[in-house]
């Protein structure tokens, strides 16, 4: 927002006066809040801090100690600078006692040696003032607005702290109390570089109050969180605390805990990265490089996903915990919560599943195959979700590919488009026959024929008819769809249409 003393320099009105720095070079990127154009010798006394003094030094003391004392004054009070034009108090150069003293406390001191108008230094300086704060003030907007829209859009953090990123230009990180990283955007730099022993970098960065920034590690730091319920912290790399930089932080802040509120069901800090490897929309390095900084290595581990239907995400995290294995978990819809397992063994799967059964003896715990590497770990885990989607009923313990029969592979198979044609060639005269008499429905007639492995009399006492009745519909059936319910590759191909057509419904 304000320029520095190099900065103030560089403009035209000053280079007019033959600028020379005479003392406190270090102090020259000091920002200069204020110019202000005096004679009075104890100008320190209306100053607040941040002024870039003007004077010509004809009100200025004759003797060194009022030299040195106006200085000192002038440092203490936290003036940036002292412009001292040349020609009517002192000649050639400045007395060497101010020289010397602005030096030592590091104030910097300016010769002009050609006469220039203050008042064109003051409008020149005070402009850049101004288009400073509108500039803020613009880029304020910007950062209300951006974030704003990703609240109404219900964006995750992984959205929230790439947009973070992008406005400062810096990398951002969203970490959890225990610093295990949530989210993260390196903003074109080396992600390994950023996450490496990142919990213990982390814990050396000490910024002070809820939003403050550590110059010894260049970060700053907000907390997240809502209702005085602190979750997590947000931490920008940018090296200093600009008001714009603290707008920013505290935005993308509030942004993350308003989406934490509106959906205040954990999701598990894993759910991105799961989801990631169903739907391949990271690389699997990336995905492993975050679960590292998760604390939850996934290289030279044998690996296994494991999807449970119903579940609610905190009882996971319960059983997780009772068998003490890391694992990346979150919720993958509304229904189900997936999990990756790390040194997974069938011993670790069917204690976890155990452990699950105990809070809901309901749930289904799917698992797809083991594996060695993260690259196998996304089919695993789509091999889990597809058990777990065509499981019919709870079984208890852990359910394998292997045990959902031809349902469960009907189940799987039910948005191929070629199953359901063959649904509709076997069935569909029947069931549009059903569909003109709804008070017969025969598709039940043969549903039951079927599961009673065509034995006519069982069939009939199940369905509570007469044997006549009963046979007088089969007949009907056969003729409707133009089949023979006495030959065993006929009632077998109905049989599985049956089923197909069980697995589109659900």
């Amino acid at each position: 927002m304000f320029p520095t003393v190099r900065e103030v320099l560089a403009l035209e009105p000053v280079r007019n006066g033959a600028p020379r720095i005479v003392a406190g070079e270090r102090g020259l990127d000091q920002a200069v809040r204020w110019v202000h154009s005096s004679e009075v010798p104890d100008i320190a006394t209306l100053l607040r801090g941040g002024e870039l003094v003007l004077t010509t030094g004809i009100g200025l003391p004759a003797d060194e100690a009022g030299l040195r004392r106006y200085i000192t004054d002038l440092a203490e009070v936290g003036a940036c600078g002292l412009a001292v034009e040349l020609g009517r108090r002192y000649a050639q150069r400045l007395p060497a006692v101010m020289v010397r003293t602005a030096d030592e406390l590091g104030l910097p001191l300016v010769e002009l040696h050609r006469g220039t108008p203050f008042v064109a230094i003051t409008e020149a300086v005070h402009s850049m003032i101004i288009d400073g704060q509108l500039a803020e003030l613009r880029a304020a907007e910007e950062i209300h607005q951006r974030f704003t829209h990703l609240s109404v859009e219900g964006a995750g953090p992984a959205e929230v702290v790439a947009q973070a990123a992008a406005l400062a230009g810096a990398p951002v990180v969203l970490e959890n109390l225990s610093r295990q990283v949530l989210a993260y955007d390196a903003a074109g730099g080396s992600a390994e570089l950023l996450l490496a022993s990142w919990e213990a970098h982390s814990r050396a960065i000490r910024p002070s109050g809820r939003t403050g920034f550590d110059p010894g590690a260049g970060w700053l730091v907000t907390a997240v969180g809502a209702r005085g319920q602190d979750w997590g912290r947000l931490l920008m790399r940018v090296g200093s605390a600009q008001a714009r930089y603290v707008i920013l932080i505290e935005r993308a802040a509030s942004a993350l805990a308003l989406g934490r509120l509106i959906d205040p069901d954990p999701e598990g800090p894993g759910r991105t990265l799961l989801q990631a490897l169903l739907n391949r929309s990271m690389p699997v390095e990336e995905v492993a490089l975050r679960a590292r900084a998760l604390g939850i290595p996934l290289e030279r581990r044998t690996l296994v996903g494991v999807v449970i239907r119903p579940a609610h995400f905190a009882a996971v995290e319960r059983a997780l915990s009772e068998i003490s294995v890391k694992s990346l978990a979150g919720t993958l819809d509304a229904n189900s919560t997936g999990v990756l397992i790390t040194q997974a063994t069938e011993d670790v799967l069917r204690a976890f599943a155990d452990k699950v059964h105990k809070t809901d003896p309901e749930a289904i715990v799917a698992a797809g195959e083991i594996v060695d590497s993260p690259r196998e770990a996304g089919r695993s885990l789509a091999e889990a979700a597809q058990v777990a989607d065509a499981v019919r009923h709870p079984a208890g313990g852990v359910v394998r590919l292997a045990d959902v029969g031809l349902a469960g592979l009907l189940h799987m198979l039910r948005d191929e488009p070629r199953l359901q044609t063959f649904v509709e060639r076997e069935l569909g005269p029947l069931l549009a026959y059903d569909a003109r008499n709804p008070r017969e429905q025969l598709l039940e007639v043969l549903r039951v024929y079927l599961e009673c492995g065509r034995n006519k009399s069982a069939a009939a006492e199940h369905s509570h008819l007469s044997r006549p009745a009963f046979y007088e519909r089969l007949a009907r059936i056969g003729k409707i769809l133009g089949a023979d319910l006495d030959s065993v590759p006929a009632c077998l191909s109905l049989h599985v249409a049956l089923l197909a057509l069980d697995a589109l419904r659900s």
